[in-house]
């Protein structure tokens, strides 16, 4: 039995939920092709301000891939370049939701649990979390375009202590190493990583989409153009900017539309 990518919307915060009951949400083959197309979709709704990624339950985020189909979805050079293909192309459509992104960690966040993870904007996790990557144990080595994610969240020196020894990280630990942005008790997480989602709904919009881009373009080591620093003032010709100034100015709460 296949498991399957849930999504709920409330208000402006969207929920999409890792499920495959009895496997820890391992992710199988339909879930990362469905992940691809939720985030697409989620990515182009102008209604939403923000996505809460988790796992079904509180016993995973994800355990992994789901290992059961690598015997015939990895079993050629053919099949596993379209297998990963397909892996790819829903980190990828993660990672460039125009959406902030919150992670909402619960138990094992494991493989292809913690390549979903490092693509979101932020990372809550509960206290008895673990993360981690197990796969020399296995057999097989991380795809070099789903480590990537990971050497951009948490650096080369975690990701070689992750890949090499094949150790399973505490929460304090892997907060400690940068693979999570907040450890709370665990009767805390779920309602931690709601609350950052409002709190994120509460600003413009606009402007966290504009904080997402200028975050990712500053990571590359090449300097601004004249014309991407003018560009960081478009701003100033948005309504929500006006609102937010007039807002503040009349001591009230803004009302940010998005335009």
């Amino acid at each position: 039995m296949s498991g399957t990518i849930l999504c709920h919307r409330e208000g402006a915060i969207a929920t999409v939920t890792l499920a495959n009951p009895g496997k820890l949400n391992a992710i199988d083959f339909a879930m990362w092709r469905q992940l691809t197309e939720t985030f697409a979709q989620l990515s182009g709704d102008g209604e939403v301000r923000c996505v809460v990624l988790r796992g079904e339950g509180d016993q995973a985020f994800a355990a992994g891939g789901d290992i059961e189909e690598f015997v015939h979805r990895r079993d050629t050079l053919e099949r596993a370049m379209a297998y990963h293909a397909q892996v790819g192309a829903a980190l990828r459509a993660i990672f460039d939701c125009r959406h902030p992104t919150v992670a909402l960690i619960q138990g094992a966040c494991i493989g292809g649990g913690l390549e979903i993870a490092a693509q979101c904007d932020l990372r809550i996790c509960g206290q008895s979390s673990r993360f981690g990557a197990p796969i020399n144990k296995l057999g097989f080595s991380m795809y070099p375009g789903e480590m990537d994610g990971l050497l951009r969240l948490a650096g080369a020196a975690t990701v070689s202590e992750i890949l090499l020894e094949g150790r399973i990280l505490g929460a304090p630990e892997a907060f400690a190493k940068g693979l999570v942005t907040r450890v709370v008790a665990d009767s805390e997480a779920v309602t931690e990583a709601f609350a950052s989602a409002r709190r994120i709904c509460d600003g413009a919009p606009l402007v966290a989409s504009w904080h997402k881009q200028w975050i990712r373009r500053l990571r590359h080591d090449v300097p601004l153009s004249e014309q991407e620093l003018r560009s960081s003032f478009a701003f100033l010709d948005s309504d929500d900017y006006r609102e937010g100034l007039s807002a503040f100015l009349e001591k009230r709460r803004p009302n940010f539309r998005g335009r």
